[in-house]
């Protein structure tokens, strides 16, 4: 069934094709549909997520990520744009591998 409307959804996006022989348009067809949209099958997506779930709600509560999971933000993002740091704002401390050991200059 959500294959069914994963393919709606993207003959909507796409659109009709005009047949070349009898110059009509027509609905694409679920292989042209797949050849146009070359992402992962939704349905294993989904699956894969289900999967890691399951894998996070058996390790506790503990755990960081089971936190992450389940639990729910509190608070407001401030609006605009983030605040600059000084590891962003500092080049001079930049070594040739493009690491930042700007905490020696502090």
């Amino acid at each position: 069934m959500l294959r069914v409307f994963e393919n709606r959804v993207l003959r909507r996006i796409f659109g009709p094709k005009r047949d070349e022989v009898t110059r009509e348009w027509r609905k694409l067809h679920n292989e042209e549909v797949n050849d146009l949209y070359s992402s992962l099958n939704i349905i294993l997506v989904i699956k894969s997520r289900m999967r890691w779930a399951g894998h996070v709600a058996c390790i506790g509560e503990k755990r960081g990520i089971y936190r992450v999971l389940v639990g729910k933000p509190k608070g407001k993002r401030p609006l605009g744009r983030p605040t600059r740091r000084v590891a962003d704002t500092c080049e001079c401390g930049k070594e040739p591998s493009g690491s930042i050991k700007w905490k020696q200059f502090l």
